[in-house]
């Protein structure tokens, strides 16, 4: 089972099983203990430059295709196969410090990996 959350709600020891944390930069203000990352593998957030063009006006939709083929690259798909098996085995939370978890490359990822959220 995969779920989204954002890095910044308290941690749930029963429900989340491994946290991962998706995005490429470090929650700003947030300690490493409050957080409760397990994992960050940051091959699977967005690029700097694919992130500054989204925030910049970029579409939805180009973004969403953007960010899929940085998710071909080698380093991604390890990445991907390794969540995979993680989430063949227990829960695993995608983190991301967006205030709209369901919209964002964390919900393009828990679709990847082939789970609902």
């Amino acid at each position: 089972m995969i779920r989204l959350r954002r890095v910044y709600e308290a941690a749930d020891p029963q429900a989340d099983g491994v946290r991962v944390l998706v995005d490429r930069l470090w929650p700003r203000g947030l300690s490493k203990e409050a957080a409760a990352v397990d994992d960050w593998p940051r091959a699977l957030a967005p690029s700097t430059e694919l992130r500054k063009w989204f925030h910049g006006g970029g579409s939805p939709e180009e973004f969403r295709r953007r960010y899929e083929a940085e998710l071909a690259e080698p380093d991604a798909v390890a990445e991907l196969a390794r969540l995979r098996g993680m989430a063949a085995v227990g829960p695993v939370t995608l983190l991301t410090a967006v205030r709209e978890p369901g919209t964002s490359h964390a919900a393009v990822l828990a679709e990847l990996l082939g789970q609902p959220f």
